[in-house]
């Protein structure tokens, strides 16, 4: 990273009250990095207001909002105690199926997805001190059992389609834990410590909880819309259509959501570890509303539009290094699959969680927080590191197992009720579960990236954090950049030795 960047990402430093304040000195892993007391004695004692970021995003969600909400509203409400009540099916009349069901059919199956990952999540949180880590070595290994069930019972109930889905997703989520099988004690170290940091701020437990009930509240309008879908008078591809956007459109509200979480902790987190405790007496009053205030005001537009892309391309980006790790030695498959991740790691440039982190500290706007926090993690080398770390591949997996929990009791029930609508129900009802449960793990995947942050940006609050933790960090970053060293030398002679002496000359 050159100076000049440096001194973009530096030329503020958290105050603890979640605005930036000037002249703090550029970071790095060699060893003249500031310490938490030097930041805050350079500290200026008036406060730089934040801007606005990413106005137009925010925007763009919050009209998606209105458009969507006032769409799912229309049709919860055209067969809400009677067919057809606001005249839509003149609209469809070249496809119209003449089902005869109603809103209220179908309303009350999803609340059961609902009410399932309700418990989970608050089961998660309230088990989050004592069995985290248990919870997560399960999610991991049972994961793909439980796919390989449901592909089966849709094979049973003739889903040829969903069977074909989900035994692929079995297949390839065994590839992956297989391949990443040998990092499993250093990501569960790593998770073991968030977790900690985390249970030392019992704040961040009820800001979860409340942002749970808000996407409940959300998902009540929400299931009413889709249940109006499911009951409406047209074809299954119809129908199947409505919910895909409706589905996107609930990921993309739950992800700023969960986000918004993530911004907050992480906010959190880096003020405990700058201040040296969550009891330090420097730790400045009431830091969670300021840091929940500039969440869902200046920032809220750069959550809005890192929520709409980040995902997709971390779990593309954990699949491509599972499959690379194991290609071996067959160049052309390599060639191919380098291009994918070359291509893939291009777009983590400018999308990244830890993005959600500099937001925090610092109010800057989405793509140059993210840029940001890749060029100080490449320029101190702790990108190898968190390359190796699967983290967040792990809390995935307890995110989609909860999913697919509330999906299985509500498709079970749907089954009894209507046994032609069960992929309809059970699947949304899967994506309700999913977003439930991830807005009570993402309290632990917000700590995670908050330590990665500071243990870029001055390591020495990690060392004073925990000591033994920082530790084995800093040995597990020299062995991940000897490893990288040694492979590069190893293409870098085996390329050297193929050469013919003509292509040499």
């Amino acid at each position: 990273m050159s100076d000049s960047q440096f001194s973009s990402l530096s030329s503020s430093s958290y105050d603890g009250y979640g605005s930036p304040s000037a002249a703090t000195p550029p970071p790095n892993m060699v060893g003249n990095s500031a310490s938490g007391d030097d930041i805050r004695s350079r500290q200026l004692t008036s406060q730089v207001s934040r801007h606005w970021r990413d106005v137009f995003w925010m925007g763009v969600f919050m009209l998606h909002l209105v458009l969507i909400g006032g769409a799912l509203a229309v049709l919860g409400f055209n067969r809400f105690r009677e067919k057809d009540r606001l005249k839509i099916d003149r609209f469809t009349k070249m496809i119209l199926d003449n089902q005869p069901g109603l809103t209220e059919d179908f309303w009350p199956l999803y609340t059961v997805g609902g009410a399932v990952g309700t418990v989970l999540a608050w089961a998660w949180l309230v088990l989050l001190g004592s069995s985290a880590s248990n919870m997560m070595k399960l999610s991991v290994h049972i994961l793909t059992t439980y796919l390989a069930v449901i592909s089966v019972l849709c094979f049973w109930q003739k889903q040829f389609f969903w069977g074909v889905a989900f035994s692929v997703g079995a297949a390839l989520q065994f590839l992956y834990v297989i391949s990443i099988i040998d990092r499993l004690p250093f990501t569960m170290l790593v998770l073991q410590r968030s977790v900690k940091m985390v249970c030392s701020l019992p704040e961040v437990m009820g800001v979860s909880c409340a942002f749970m009930l808000v996407m409940l509240s959300w998902l009540v309008l929400w299931s009413f819309g889709v249940a109006g879908v499911i009951a409406l008078s047209i074809g299954d591809g119809g129908r199947w259509w409505l919910l895909v956007v409706f589905c996107v459109s609930l990921f993309w509200t739950g992800a700023v959501l969960c986000n918004i979480i993530h911004v907050i902790v992480s906010g959190m987190v880096f003020l405990v570890l700058i201040h040296g405790g969550r009891q330090a007496t420097s730790m400045p009053p009431k830091p969670l509303k300021k840091s929940l205030r500039y969440a869902v005001t200046t920032s809220f537009g750069s959550i809005c539009y890192g929520s709409l892309f980040t995902a997709a391309i971390r779990t593309l980006r954990w699949k491509i290094r599972g499959v690379r790790s194991k290609i071996g030695k067959n160049e052309c498959l390599l060639c191919c699959v380098d291009f994918l991740f070359h291509l893939v790691e291009t777009l983590v440039r400018f999308f990244n969680k830890y993005a959600y982190v500099l937001i925090a500290v610092y109010g800057k706007n989405f793509n140059c927080s993210a840029r940001d926090a890749w060029e100080l993690f490449q320029s101190t080398g702790v990108e190898a590191l968190i390359a190796y770390d699967c983290s967040g591949a792990v809390i995935l997996m307890g995110t989609v197992v909860g999913g697919l929990v509330a999906g299985t009791c509500a498709g079970i029930w749907t089954r009894i009720r209507h046994p032609d609508r069960v992929m309809m129900v059970g699947s949304t009802s899967m994506l309700m579960g999913m977003i439930l449960v991830g807005l009570a793990t993402v309290v632990v995947e917000s700590a995670v990236t908050s330590i990665y942050i500071c243990y870029a940006e001055d390591p020495v609050l990690i060392q004073r954090w925990d000591a033994e933790f920082f530790n084995k960090m800093s040995e597990m970053l020299h062995q991940r950049l000897q490893h990288r060293s040694s492979r590069a030398t190893q293409v870098f002679t085996s390329r050297f030795d193929n050469q013919t002496p003509e292509n040499a000359v």
